[in-house]
């Protein structure tokens, strides 16, 4: 980068300090233009601080303040960096970026700072993407995935399955090359065992996605059911408050009620929605499709039951509405009977000869007495599981969590795939070797080491000023 740029790296606001970032080849020169300490900041040594005065081009002083010193390769960004800390409020630290400016700096786009460091090499793109990710954490989860992630776990990782698939790419196209000296262009067992190992290394970064991408972003949970099946006291009794209304009368609850919650580190927003029945009148079948609207785009569901009452044609109806996706079902009012095996309702959430992977696990149906609040903590511990959460921590730390990385893995894994499907046909070498770059090329997506230049903009816009 041939120009330097300054921009304020602190949240604004009243504040005890405020930090101003300088980064580029002119850094140390632009910031002696307003700095003045005892000595020039052009004749200190990397990572020191210097106390004096921040001055406007006419002399007048701005305020006091620190300035600290990071000679590149050793900073950030790996430029000449130069941070001022003032005081803290939208005044001093506005007039010291104006007279920055003045001094021949230009301001930062959103994320530039970020992405300097990411063209210089020192973190790669994942890690670049996980530093926001830290800035925006909500949760102790969230704040640990996104520093394992800015660590480098993830990308260590997807480095060795990129070198991997470049070794077995390399081994098939010099086959193709030299088919007459090898035999033949096809695959070989041994290429094919290769692509087997880096299947499943994906596979497993993809396996707890769905948890990583709920510590990160939160998730929704919709509370389905029939109406007067307890879905609202079940609510209340996971909120341990009385949020929704509770009566007697079915269709009581018409439309969703929303409530934040964080359990084991990850923020859950739990949606008490309209009972779903074929009858309900227009208002309430406004509700039920709102209900209906919100399973579709959950990535896990709360199926809430009478198991004191025998199963009715509108939980045969949520259950083919549930069918593939990660649900659990809370058995409630059990205090008044217990009529409906978990059985019962397992065989309505699989598809006849439903492959064992996709069948519902024992532990997703739970007995529940929403009065009584009994079986209430085991409800928690199913959702956070049908989220992926069960895994081990080294698991979850270097799973996928941003969806640009899923999609991409995705496509990685879907490459290989296809690979190792042509090499069982015999197929030649070529068509074989096409899916692999594919796949490389995916995974580099992910680390930055086959991006353009547009989707970067896009990622770093999404940044903010000043990182």
């Amino acid at each position: 980068m041939s120009d330097t740029i300054a921009a304020i790296a602190t949240a604004p606001g009243a504040a005890g300090l405020a930090v101003l970032r300088l980064s580029g080849p002119d850094a140390i020169a632009i910031g002696d233009r307003v700095f003045r300490g005892e000595r020039s900041l052009a004749t200190a040594p990397s990572h020191t601080l210097h106390h004096g005065g921040a001055h406007a081009a006419d002399g007048g002083t701005l305020d006091e303040v620190v300035a600290a010193v990071f000679r590149a390769p050793r900073s950030y960004t790996r430029e000449d960096v130069v941070e001022l800390s003032c005081h803290g409020g939208r005044l001093p630290a506005a007039g010291i970026l104006h007279a920055l400016v003045a001094a021949g700096a230009r301001l930062a786009r959103p994320g530039e700072f970020s992405l300097r460091a990411f063209l210089g090499g020192r973190i790669d793109l994942a890690q670049a993407e996980a530093v926001a990710d830290l800035i925006g954490a909500e949760t102790e989860a969230a704040r640990t995935l996104a520093l394992a992630q800015l660590a480098g776990d993830l990308s260590r990782r997807l480095r060795e399955v990129s070198s991997a698939l470049q070794d077995l790419l390399a081994e098939v196209e010099a086959r193709v090359d030299f088919a007459e000296d090898v035999g033949g262009v096809e695959v070989p067992a041994h290429v094919a065992l290769g692509l087997e190992a880096a299947e499943a290394r994906l596979a497993e970064l993809l396996e707890h996605a769905g948890y990583a991408r709920a510590v990160r972003e939160g998730a929704r949970i919709p509370i389905v059911g029939r109406p007067n099946v307890g879905k609202s006291s079940l609510f209340n009794a996971l909120l341990g408050e009385e949020r929704a209304l509770v009566t007697e009368m079915p269709g009581t609850t018409r439309d969703r009620v929303s409530e934040s919650v964080e359990w084991g580190g990850v923020r859950l927003v739990l949606c008490d929605t309209a009972g779903i029945r074929d009858d309900a009148e227009r208002i309430e079948a406004m509700g039920i499709a709102h209900a209906e609207a919100l399973l579709d785009e959950s990535p896990a569901a709360l199926w809430v039951v009478d198991a004191a009452a025998a199963l009715e044609p509108a939980d045969r109806r949520i259950a083919a509405r549930l069918r593939g996706k990660h649900a659990v079902v809370a058995l409630n009012k059990i205090d008044a009977g217990e009529r409906v095996a978990a059985a019962e309702v397992t065989a309505l959430l699989e598809p006849p000869a439903a492959a064992a992977a996709t069948r519902l696990a024992a532990s997703s149906v739970v007995r529940v007495s929403a009065r009584e609040r009994r079986g209430i903590d085991s409800v928690r511990t199913a959702l956070l599981a049908a989220l992926g959460g069960d895994g081990p921590p080294a698991a979850f730390a270097a799973a996928a969590s941003n969806p640009r990385h899923v999609e991409a893995l995705q496509r990685a894994r879907d490459a290989i795939r296809r690979a190792l499907a042509l090499a069982a046909d015999g197929s030649p070498g070529e068509l074989v070797a096409v899916e692999l770059r594919d796949g490389a090329e995916a995974i580099g997506e992910v680390t930055g080491e086959s991006i353009g230049a547009d989707l970067l903009d896009r990622i770093f816009s999404r940044f903010c000023i000043g990182k």
